[in-house]
């Protein structure tokens, strides 16, 4: 009897001690890592440079004669905001708006370079856009949308140009850019676009019996850098703590 509960005792330790080393080959189950946070709005103030990239044609409508090769205009240094929506982490829209001033000259022709105007643009662009989101904090994109630019104020100088009207235009716009996201929120931003403006423009000339007729191009490029930051979503997660014996 003693010896067949020896036995069983032992066959019982073997047993578990079988187990036990069974147990310790199983790999222990990772959990996964909590998904990045994602913001779907996304707000930039950004300091942009306007740098027109001008040309065009002007002439006479009487006798059609040529009075120069349309406009030049100045630079300026402006706000901008801008708005993105994300539909997913990759693809977004983005709308742009601001408005700055410009002075205007003419280019080419006995007139070369004589102040003719001055005026106001208002160019709201709505850009699809493309992020890469690969490489950690920095965040390369591409855009290409729709321009419509509004002319407004458009005041003549008077020596040259007796009136002068400045039609409203539609173009493409395109885009390159990065965002170096400080974190899942913050980050700052190099931008450059490149919009396409072509406006009709008319006027009469002092003492106003000659009216003139062309077309203007002003494209501007945009030099600009500030602040992003993105909102809309859950908190980052907080990474558990994982007690170990």
């Amino acid at each position: 009897m003693f010896r067949f509960v020896r036995c069983a005792l032992a066959a019982l330790m073997l047993g578990s001690m079988a187990g036990a080393a069974a147990a310790a080959d199983v790999p222990a189950i990772e959990p996964a890592p909590p998904a990045a946070p994602f913001h779907p709005f996304q707000i930039r103030l950004r300091a942009v440079g306007v740098v027109p990239d001008t040309g065009g044609s002007l002439y006479t409508v009487q006798g059609n004669a040529f009075v120069s090769n349309g406009f030049s205009a100045s630079t300026a240094v402006i706000p901008e905001v801008d708005l993105t929506y994300f539909f997913t982490p990759n693809f977004a829209v983005e709308a742009i708006c601001c408005v700055s001033r410009h002075n205007v000259y003419l280019s080419g022709g006995g007139l070369d370079g004589q102040r003719v105007a001055n005026t106001w643009l208002f160019p709201p662009t709505v850009l699809l856009q493309y992020h890469w989101t690969n490489f950690g904090q920095i965040q390369p994109y591409v855009g290409v949308g729709v321009n419509y630019t509004h002319f407004f104020s458009t005041k003549p100088d008077y020596y040259v140009l007796n009136t002068v009207t400045v039609g409203d235009s539609w173009g493409v716009a395109g885009q390159i850019g990065v965002d170096y996201m400080i974190n899942d929120q913050w980050g700052v931003n190099l931008d450059v676009k490149k919009i396409m403006m072509n406006p009709r423009v008319t006027g009469t000339i002092v003492p106003g019996s000659t009216n003139i007729i062309g077309r203007a191009t002003l494209s501007p490029w945009l030099f600009g850098g500030g602040v992003t930051f993105r909102f809309g979503g859950p908190a980052a997660p907080v990474a558990p703590v994982v007690a170990k014996y």
